[in-house]
């Protein structure tokens, strides 16, 4: 058993266990007072998560807590179902269900780790209803259930949180009609109204304007509450029950609700970027929060005279300590190379959809606020405008995730290329890693998304050195459209790069000498585990060649001829699934230059990608360099 928390000691994390959970549960005091104590002992728990785990969403976690808890302790019955839209409550829901026993309270200690708790929901892990993390879905899976429900003449009421940044997206209002004229009463449709997007002001970004007028135009019953206070939220709860309409709570709520550091409150404040969307808090900020919150649970609990809780503590992680001098850093180097271009060419623009400060593109915005446009969580919006102004003889550049960026508005892309018109796409966050935020954010189909589209040349460059040739080339040289893959994580690069121009269309450069096998890799990642695959394999005997491919839709079979002509052995990697990725690429060309007797292996990803740690999910996946090692050096044996 645990002890009271004392002063809050550094180094050290903490947490409520499931017994002290079951005590507070059962006791006989005010239902809306347990209400609003469970939810700050989940607070407090939800920041455990979040500080082991090393990243998570804090802001919107804390924000919807209250909801979260009352639905739960008071709202909903054992055939109901509720599921998040926004996804980005994820840590909180957890918090709850572990709580609750609907699951596994050791669960509380694998956030974001590999077999343990998604970064994103997942219906993999138990009480999670659908698959979130690409925004704008859930009502349209709510009326799924409830057509399918009818047909089974199952009563049951489906509850459904989303964010307010999530209604820019244009399927939560194509999903509202047919909601009113089928009559379905059983969808509640909660907003957790914190004002905030992710790291800035919806008003800032895109204003909703009246969302009460707006939700009752589309036919639906609103109304509106206080999202963070108990008795608020009893009140519009039991208003809805006498609507017969498909119905919305707009929950009025504050982003970091619980830790005052953490609260955002103020629309007239004058700090640009809200801190607490995403990421772990620093081990001052964590002391302080827990000190805050655990302060509040005392308090409660003293004014109903009930034993204070007894909390389990945990050393916290200590973080590698890196040179950051040696690491080679994308986003910021693109946003830099970026200015330069700009500074020079006045038709640049920059395109942002609620990812500035992961685009890189801050300083672009500072210095050219007039030639940057921020489009919010409407990608398929901003890809359109994008193409009108390059009717109108403008370069725009056009930034997201990786994952967003090339799937929903991949009509509008192609829409964009059928005018032959020239459009830069920049997607970050590519590939398999970062795997904390599973797999809705693990960008490993977008070479195959993207690959179809007439005139459009994809390419990845593997160090800063490799973006800034490829950017300008992009800028200067394409007549038509790009596609720039940007891997978001800090690297070491582990062999040298001496490229001084960019290659040819379709070849590549390489990086380690080789005659047993050749190996081909594109971006920072495989390519550093594909150079220490290498090294492992000469102490083998084995020599592989790498060459380093960043163009990702596109080969020069002549080139490639000349590369394979004296080995048997040749593998490609894709940090993408197999199907689609460079390695189809490579096979086609293989076939079109007829080579006989040769082994051609793609290795890559077969299945959807799995959450966790970096490690975890590389080694999963068989990406990381013990793999590759392992695989090669099977077939040479």
């Amino acid at each position: 058993m645990g002890d009271q928390i004392g002063e809050v000691v550094e180094g050290t994390l903490y947490y409520i266990p499931k017994v002290e959970f079951k005590r507070i549960l059962d006791s006989e005091i005010d239902k809306n007072l347990k209400t609003s104590l469970f939810a700050d002992m989940c607070r407090l728990n939800t920041l455990y998560m979040i500080a082991r785990a090393g990243s998570g969403h804090i802001g919107s976690s804390f924000s919807s807590m209250d909801i979260l808890a009352y639905l739960h302790l008071q709202k909903m019955n054992n055939n109901d179902k509720f599921f998040s839209s926004k996804g980005h409550d994820a840590p909180g829901l957890y918090s709850i269900l572990l709580a609750l026993g609907k699951l596994d309270f050791n669960l509380i200690h694998s956030l974001r780790r590999i077999d343990g708790l998604p970064g994103h929901p997942d219906v993999n892990t138990p009480g999670i209803i659908t698959n979130t993390g690409s925004l704008g879905m859930g009502i349209s899976k709510a009326k799924g259930f409830v057509f399918t429900n009818r047909l089974m003449k199952l009563e049951q009421n489906l509850f459904v949180m989303t964010g307010d940044g999530e209604l820019q997206e244009g399927q939560i209002w194509e999903s509202l009609i047919s909601a009113k004229n089928n009559n379905m009463h059983e969808i509640t449709m909660i907003i957790d109204h914190n004002k905030l997007q992710s790291d800035t002001f919806l008003t800032s970004v895109s204003d909703l304007g009246d969302l009460k007028n707006k939700f009752q135009s589309f036919g639906w019953y609103v109304t509106e509450c206080d999202g963070n206070d108990i008795v608020s939220l009893d009140k519009a709860f039991h208003e809805l029950r006498k609507s017969k309409l498909p119905k919305v709570i707009i929950a009025h709520t504050v982003k970091g609700k619980g830790v005052e550091v953490m609260e955002h409150t103020s629309l007239d404040s004058d700090v640009d970027m809200y801190k607490f969307h995403s990421g772990a808090p620093s081990s001052n900020i964590y002391q302080q929060a827990v000190t805050e919150i655990s302060n509040r649970i005392d308090e409660t609990l003293d004014k109903i005279s009930h034993n204070k809780i007894l909390y389990e503590k945990t050393n916290a992680n200590q973080t590698k300590q890196f040179d950051v001098n040696t690491f080679q850093r994308l986003i910021p180097a693109y946003g830099k190379y970026l200015l330069n271009h700009a500074k020079i060419n006045d038709k640049i623009l920059a395109l942002d959809a609620d990812l500035v400060l992961d685009t890189g593109l801050i300083p672009f915005k500072e210095k050219f606020p007039n030639r940057f446009f921020e489009f919010g969580i409407a990608e398929q919006d901003m890809v359109s405008a994008a193409g009108g102004m390059a009717l109108n003889k403008f370069l725009p550049i056009v930034h997201s995730f990786s994952c967003f960026l090339t799937t929903r508005p991949n009509e509008q892309i192609y829409n964009n290329s059928s005018e032959f018109t020239k459009i830069i796409y920049v997607g970050s966050l590519s590939g398999v890693i970062p795997g904390g935020t599973g797999h809705s954010h693990q960008s490993v189909r977008d070479i195959s998304t993207l690959s179809a589209i007439p005139k459009l040349i994809a390419f990845e460059p593997s160090c800063e050195k490799e973006l800034e040739l490829f950017l300008d080339w992009a800028i200067n040289v394409n007549k038509f459209c790009s596609y720039l893959r940007i891997n978001s994580l800090p690297f070491q690069l582990l062999y040298d790069y001496n490229g001084t121009c960019i290659p040819d269309i379709g070849t590549g450069i390489e990086i380690h000498s080789g005659d047993d096998a050749i190996l081909f890799a594109y971006g920072p990642i495989m390519l550093n585990n594909a150079f220490t695959a290498a090294k492992l394999l000469k102490e083998k005997n084995i020599n592989l060649k790498i060459i380093n491919l960043p163009w990702l839709n596109i080969i020069d079979d002549q080139w490639l001829a000349k590369q394979i002509k004296s080995f048997k052995f040749i593998y490609s990697i894709d940090n993408h699934f197999k199907i689609g990725g460079q390695g189809d690429r490579i096979a086609s060309s293989i076939v079109n230059i007829n080579q006989e007797k040769i082994m051609f292996k793609k290795i890559g990803l077969d299945t959807i990608p799995p959450c966790g740690t970096n490690e975890e999910v590389l080694e999963r996946v068989n990406l990381d360099a013990k793999s590759i090692f392992e695989t090669i050096l099977n077939d040479l044996n």
